[in-house]
């Protein structure tokens, strides 16, 4: 049995989801204490108890705790299967969070996988499709994860009701990521608004790619709009589109004027742009499990974050690797395993 302190570091749902995660790959039970005590509502939201719900039906799981505002859960995964999934929030909670969690074992299941994700797609605290499709995907894919997704709905806070599909391919081993240095390269993007002016969209992105030209880069960024979907919500998210992979967003908000969505997400990627690494700060955070599982791999992040160091913690428990870490919270790093 492993045992995780939900309070551990920045004590939030990554700790939840990679806990769950892992313990779905390597059959391991888990028992996770203390969930989010640190958090103003302790315990399990709607978002955690998906994904927590979504990995224990992938493994055929018994479990307790698995309920709203739980503080300790236990999960007794069995085996990992492959078929097909449907996860609806019921809120504006994040798919591409939970979608997170499914991901690492839906690679190892015994045939394809096949989501249906009902909830929120661009969101705050959490990455946006685009930023998933765009960012996070073909980095994995690098590694020779086989996944695809597909944007059927967007949803937004407060009502949520967008509808992501994922269709991932079983793989047998994942190849080591060795990448340091960012390379410079096109930088594009997705300026979005839906049940919004059109002009919402545009003025995102034309106050990005202002930023950027002051800053001597070009950027293409297409402009989507659509009338259809559960409630209104704009976003933009940025990339560089090369072999490295970095990314700026921000979401719209009531209020706020979309110059300033489009410059926030601007600001973002310079920054990310500024460290030099292979890695933004959120995507450093996100690839420690694939380390782990591919073994012999090295990356730069752009910063140190303590969610980046509380994934490492969950990982090591689970698979019995040991990371090293070249840098202080807040500054570029170097991470590693063998």
């Amino acid at each position: 049995m492993i045992e995780i302190d939900g309070a551990y570091g920045e004590g939030g749902g990554a700790l939840l989801r990679i806990s769950a995660a892992l313990s779905t790959l390597t059959l391991k039970p888990v028992r996770i204490t203390n969930i989010r005590a640190n958090r103003p509502k302790p315990g399990l939201m709607a978002q955690h108890l998906n994904a927590l719900k979504l990995v224990a039906m992938m493994s055929n799981a018994s479990y307790s705790g698995l309920d709203i505002w739980s503080e300790e859960v236990l999960l007794r995964p069995e085996s990992i299967r492959g078929g097909n999934f449907k996860v609806d929030v019921g809120t504006a909670g994040s798919v591409t969070l939970i979608l997170q969690a499914a991901m690492i074992p839906a690679a190892f299941a015994d045939s394809r996988v096949e989501l249906i994700l009902k909830g929120g797609t661009d969101v705050r605290w959490s990455p946006s499709v685009d930023y998933l499709e765009n960012v996070t995907l073909p980095t994995l894919r690098s590694m020779g994860y086989r996944a695809e997704i597909d944007l059927i709905q967007r949803g937004h806070f407060p009502r949520g009701g967008g509808i992501l599909k994922a269709i991932i391919d079983p793989i047998k081993k994942l190849k080591p990521l060795n990448l340091l240095d960012l390379e410079i390269d096109k930088i594009k993007g997705i300026s979005h608004a839906v049940k919004l002016p059109e002009h919402v969209a545009v003025r995102q992105a034309e106050s990005a790619e202002k930023i950027l030209a002051e800053e001597g880069f070009d950027a293409d960024i297409k402009v989507q709009h659509s009338d259809d979907g559960f409630g209104p919500g704009s976003s933009i998210v940025l990339w560089m589109d090369g072999k490295t992979r970095i990314g700026g967003s921000a979401i719209g908000e009531p209020g706020k004027r979309a110059e300033i969505v489009g410059r926030k997400a601007a600001e973002e990627l310079l920054y990310h742009i500024s460290r030099g690494a292979a890695f933004d700060k959120y995507m450093g955070d996100q690839m420690i499990p694939y380390m782990a599982l591919a073994g012999n791999s090295r990356i730069k992040t752009a910063e140190l974050t303590q969610h980046t160091l509380t994934n490492i913690y969950v990982v090591e428990k689970f698979t019995g690797k040991d990371f090293r870490v070249d840098g202080d919270l807040g500054d570029v790093a170097e991470i590693s395993v063998n």
